[in-house]
């Protein structure tokens, strides 16, 4: 005898909601497609403001880079783009290196990026005009005009001391004059620290002796930066994660090599204080 069906058995066949739910999906889907489709991308207007951001700010230094095809994120490590190194180094710029993308005219540039950048510019330079201004009054106060000269631009505030007033010749270690001068230093520079501060140690262009316990200027410039650096960081309290030290050896000449007093002037240490605009 054949079993009967009981009353509650399941309807075969899905749930009727499920029907339900998959026609409310295929509605949404269109529903997005169609905004996509009436959607519109400047591709010019874009590709100027991503070369701007690559050049101003390096956004595309570290981390993913955004290729033509898709909008594909390729990172750091291997990749299977033959071209990736030309797409990533032409960013925004002509084959001649300009900044203008082929086929765009230098007036289809927004004129609202122009004005942008300017105003950062002027708002860079203002701020690090403000801070030269009551710094160079902070060394008068001290007695160190003549000793530390100051100069600034839209990024920073710089500092500049003479090598012969801090070290001895072939020398990286601070003398006792330079530690006096310096102790006069620290206060303004951890008062004046907005952002990054930065130690540059630089020399002429005449070789190492043979006696120096150093090979060359690359290491003594990069020696001198880093006493500067440990002596700021025993007599403030600036953050060491803020602070940058680096050797530039004679690669960075503000005078002549070829004769002494300029040799002397670019033996020479300097601290940059950058605005609180343009810290990086």
């Amino acid at each position: 005898m054949a079993r009967k069906k009981t009353e509650d058995a399941p309807p075969p066949g899905s749930p009727a909601w499920m029907a339900t739910f998959a026609d409310m999906m295929n509605l949404l889907l269109c529903f997005f497609v169609l905004l996509f489709a009436m959607s519109s991308i400047d591709a010019a207007k874009f590709e100027i403001f991503a070369a701007s951001f690559n050049q101003a700010f390096s956004v595309f230094t570290s981390g993913g880079s955004a290729t033509e095809e898709g909008g594909v994120m390729i990172g750091n490590g291997a990749s299977q783009l033959h071209n990736l190194a030309d797409l990533y180094n032409s960013t925004g710029m002509n084959p001649d290196g300009s900044m203008i993308p082929d086929g765009i005219q230098s007036g289809d540039v927004s004129e609202e990026l122009l004005e942008a950048e300017q105003k950062i510019a002027d708002a860079g330079l203002e701020a690090s005009e403000m801070m030269a201004a009551m710094i160079g009054e902070a060394i008068a106060e001290r007695g160190l005009n003549g000793v530390v000269d100051i100069e600034f631009n839209a990024q920073y505030v710089l500092l500049r001391m003479n090598g012969q007033v801090l070290f001895d010749s072939g020398s990286a270690v601070l003398h006792e004059d330079a530690l006096r001068m310096l102790a006069q230093v620290a206060p303004v520079v951890q008062r004046f620290a907005a952002g990054t501060v930065q130690i540059e140690g630089h020399t002429d262009n005449v070789p190492m002796g043979g006696g120096s316990r150093y090979a060359n200027n690359d290491e003594l410039s990069s020696g001198r930066a880093y006493s500067v650096f440990r002596f700021l960081m025993e007599n403030t309290n600036l953050n060491p994660r803020t602070v940058v030290h680096a050797g530039r050896g004679e690669y960075d000449p503000i005078a002549d090599n070829s004769t002494a007093a300029g040799r002397q002037m670019n033996r020479r240490v300097e601290i940059k204080l950058f605005n609180n605009i343009s810290s990086y």
